[in-house]
């Protein structure tokens, strides 16, 4: 299910941001989102201790609000079916920030998978032939840093989060992140648009369905997961997601050059190894 719904989101992105900008797209998404989970945010927002409100921002900042805006700005610019391929990076992340701040044990063999994702990453952001779109690569690195941040997401969750419930810990990390996005709304030209820009709801409808399914929805499913499973249980979910991603892609018109499925067989292939690792 996650895999179905996070697959389609590229696609839906590409759509909302053929009439609102990447910062609106983000900021749309955010408090789309933060509605559609407010009446359990209202309804938990006083039974939480004090102390755990710093890792429910920490959750809120790295796993929902620098992601929406990072792959929307990384989709101005990349088709969305390479966005979806390079998001599989979540899962190596995911491990190596357990290691460096969760002491979480990692082999040489899982550090090996590791290596080999990246190697894959820089195939899929660099190849190809001309120089005309050699400016457009450089945005997979926006959607790298973004599957950073959801490596540190998924350990907060994890180590930190983990004795919550998972429609609790979604409600209100979105809770901490979705006013400031409203307010990052208010200063652009997004009501503007809606009245007089032609195709603005069409275009705000599939933000819409982003948000709902793709954020609120999904991420309590991803929580939940991350609860009755590890996180990297959890983050190998970005195993399917680039084949869902692709195929939207193509049916959208999208070009796929050799180079990048070579770029994405490699990328899993490292993800395979850090997940079969012992």
């Amino acid at each position: 299910m996650l895999t179905l719904i996070w697959g389609t989101s590229f696609i839906l992105m590409k759509k909302g941001l053929v009439v609102y900008s990447s910062g609106e797209l983000g900021a749309l998404r955010m408090v789309i989102a933060c509605m559609a989970l407010l009446p359990f945010s209202l309804q938990h927002i006083r039974k939480v201790e004090p102390s755990r409100w710093k890792y429910l921002a920490g959750s809120g900042v790295l796993g929902n609000f620098l992601p929406a805006f990072l792959f929307a700005y990384a989709e101005t610019r990349l088709a969305s079916g390479l966005a979806g391929v390079l998001n599989s990076l979540t899962a190596l992340f995911t491990l190596l920030v357990g290691a460096m701040f969760f002491r979480q044990s990692i082999t040489w063999l899982r550090m090996l998978g590791i290596l080999v994702g990246i190697a894959g990453t820089a195939i899929l952001i660099f190849s190809g032939n001309g120089s005309a779109d050699l400016d457009n690569k450089y945005y997979g690195l926006y959607i790298v840093i973004a599957t950073i941040c959801y490596g540190g997401s998924v350990n907060i969750i994890k180590h930190r989060l983990h004795d919550l419930k998972p429609y609790v810990i979604s409600g209100l990390a979105l809770l901490t992140v979705g006013p400031i996005s409203l307010g990052y709304l208010l200063t652009t030209d997004f009501a503007h648009k809606l009245q007089h820009t032609p195709g603005a709801w069409e275009a705000l409808m599939y933000i819409a369905i982003l948000a709902v399914f793709s954020t609120a929805i999904a991420l309590v499913l991803f929580n939940k997961l991350i609860h009755i499973s590890t996180t990297l249980f959890a983050s190998s979910t970005t195993y399917l997601i680039p084949i869902v991603a692709l195929m939207w892609g193509v049916l959208d018109g999208e070009t796929i050059e050799l180079w990048h499925y070579l770029g994405m067989v490699i990328i899993l292939a490292g993800v395979f190894i850090v997940n079969r690792a012992k």
